[in-house]
């Protein structure tokens, strides 16, 4: 009896790893009850008040709570909503897929609209200001309405955005593809809201590892998929059937093919999703010796009239716009440099990065296996100086002149298979734990839109770039650009890693 009370006691007081992060602002959502379901977050119940038990521990932040608490958590390191966690992962792959499976047709198909690599530029930069207008507002709807209203909302806008890229063709012009490619990023603008659901359900001291997991779904979505459209390509390149105001060919299937699936998510949401419903907890609290001196660090001013917090939330910020804005250029420019400088064809280049964006899931899914080596800090310089290397290895193309082939498959490896999933994922894994008590929502819809800027402009000038200086001059730009962030990173590597932990 002793050693079952001693057991249940042990229990009780190592809940606190799965219960770390903030009293953030709270609401409720409008759901139906039977759809409802009330939690604790794991942000929201890292500590507890005093007269329910909290207790003072200077070696973890977390607070004792109550086994009742305990036994609704999956597991100290696990989910505390799988089943909507599956969901919000089906979520986050249509919106990435929407661009993946269109990336290998998008450039001949603004070739036959009669459009430039600016053209396209512009196309591929469409997705992301749709994103942009939406990321915060979609990460504040989170908390307003629910997540399920939220999801339910952006996944209808993504569908009818399939719809108008299928008629691209039909209407003829270029600026519709921009119109329709905006409709596509505005309805996949969630990234903000599905990080925060996954911060609300999962332990802090794993939450790098769990939004690995959701990256390597969002990055499989871009980088694997594009194997459908090179599918496509090879099946109906000299295939149009039409039958009324539908056109089936290579240009149009990609986006039928993403009508059914999001059709698939919206009954996924209105059946097998529920909402949750968030519980605020009193904040009659005491803090650890160690939170504490994070919290009174953190809010110390700099120099620059900024407290600590706050250039870490920028600098994070500024670390999101290196990585997507180079990942964006060569979204943008990779099957029109495989063409023009390798004599590649659109469906083998389209291969080449569904191979080594296989290869990047992969590594998204070992990151819980690499963060027990190697922090954060260490995980964003190393991903960032792989990236730096891969893009230096196109520096030396000539133009006019068929390159060896191996030169694209290594470029794009370092880019696609290493440097970018580990870089980037492990930028949203510190900022999220930079972020701790505040509201994920709303910060992760901003996050997300600094992402989304830099998928807007990187691809617009890389088009320029490479139509009057040449793609190597482009390549120089990237590389100096991740040389500089990988510079604050190695300088501000002791504030991250402190505010982090």
């Amino acid at each position: 009896m002793n050693s079952t009370t001693s057991q249940q006691q042990n229990n009780a007081s190592s809940a606190p790893d799965l219960l770390s992060g903030s009293n953030a602002d709270l609401t409720q959502s409008t759901n139906e009850p039977s759809q409802t379901t009330n939690y604790v977050s794991m942000e929201m119940a890292s500590e507890l008040p005093l007269h329910q038990g909290g207790v003072h521990n200077d070696d973890d932040e977390n607070q004792s709570v109550a086994e009742s608490i305990v036994s609704s958590v999956l597991t100290a390191d696990g989910i505390h909503d799988f089943p909507g966690f599956l969901c919000v992962c089906l979520v986050i792959l249509l919106g990435d897929m929407s661009r993946g499976v269109m990336f290998p047709s998008m450039w001949p198909l603004v070739e036959s609209l009669g459009g430039t690599q600016v053209t396209l530029g512009y196309s591929v930069a469409a997705f992301s200001f749709g994103r942009v207008l939406v990321n915060p507002l979609f990460g504040s709807m989170s908390h307003t309405l629910g997540y399920s209203k939220t999801l339910f909302i952006a996944t209808s806008i993504l569908l009818l955005g399939t719809l108008m890229y299928a008629q691209v063709q039909n209407v003829g012009n270029p600026q519709f593809l921009i119109v329709a490619q905006t409709c596509l990023g505005i309805g996949s603008g969630t990234l903000g809201v599905t990080r925060a659901f996954v911060a609300d359900v999962t332990a802090k001291r794993n939450r790098t590892t769990y939004m690995g997991w959701i990256t390597a779904v969002q990055y499989g979505g871009f980088t694997v998929t594009p194997f459908v459209g090179s599918f496509f390509i090879v099946v109906l390149k000299d295939s149009d059937v039409s039958l009324g105001p539908i056109r089936f060919n290579m240009y149009t299937a990609p986006a039928y093919f993403m009508t059914v699936i999001a059709i698939i998510a919206l009954f996924v949401l209105a059946v097998f999703f529920r909402d949750r419903q968030r519980i605020s907890l009193e904040k009659e609290t005491r803090k650890s010796t160690k939170q504490a001196e994070r919290e009174d660090y953190a809010n110390s001013m700099t120099f620059v009239g900024l407290s600590v917090f706050d250039c870490c939330v920028l600098g994070c910020f500024l670390l999101n716009v290196s990585t997507k804005g180079s990942i964006a250029s060569f979204e943008t420019m990779g099957i029109a440099i495989a063409q023009s400088h390798f004599d590649m064809t659109s469906s083998r280049a389209g291969l080449i990065v569904s191979f080594c964006g296989a290869v990047g899931v992969y590594a998204l899914l070992s990151l819980g296996l690499l963060g027990q080596y190697f922090s954060d800090v260490q995980l964003i310089g190393g991903g960032m100086a792989i990236m730096c290397l891969g893009i230096a290895a196109l520096v030396p193309i000539k133009e006019n002149f068929k390159n060896p082939g191996w030169e694209y498959f290594l470029a794009i490896f370092l880019i696609y298979g290493i440097g970018y999933p580990v870089g980037h994922t492990a930028v949203i894994g510190i900022f999220s734990k930079i972020v701790g008590r505040r509201p994920q929502g709303y910060l992760l819809g901003w996050f997300a839109s600094a992402g989304s800027l830099a998928r807007m402009f990187f691809p617009v000038m890389s088009g320029y770039i490479s139509s009057y200086a040449g793609v190597d001059k482009l390549f120089i730009v990237l590389c100096c650009v991740l040389v500089l962030s990988i510079f604050f990173v190695y300088l501000s590597r002791n504030t991250l890693n402190f505010l982090s932990c």
